[in-house]
């Protein structure tokens, strides 16, 4: 897998992943709204953690900085 994420893209990702998992611990979203949240939060961290994103690939987006 060739890196394709920047480090703002994943700093972005991570904290909507942190916001997610907040608004579920004071009970700000409840229901299937959370599942479906949580859901992309942690798709959201593990492309974060792996600077890889499938749908970018896909789409032939790169936010990654490339040296020339």
């Amino acid at each position: 897998m060739k890196k394709n994420m920047s480090n703002l893209d994943k700093g972005i990702r991570i904290l909507i992943a942190i916001g997610v998992a907040l608004l579920y611990y004071f009970n700000i979203i409840e229901g299937t709204l959370v599942y479906v949240l949580m859901a992309i939060a942690i798709i959201f961290l593990i492309t974060s953690l792996i600077n890889f994103c499938p749908l970018y690939r896909i789409f032939g987006i790169s936010t990654c900085k490339t040296k020339i």
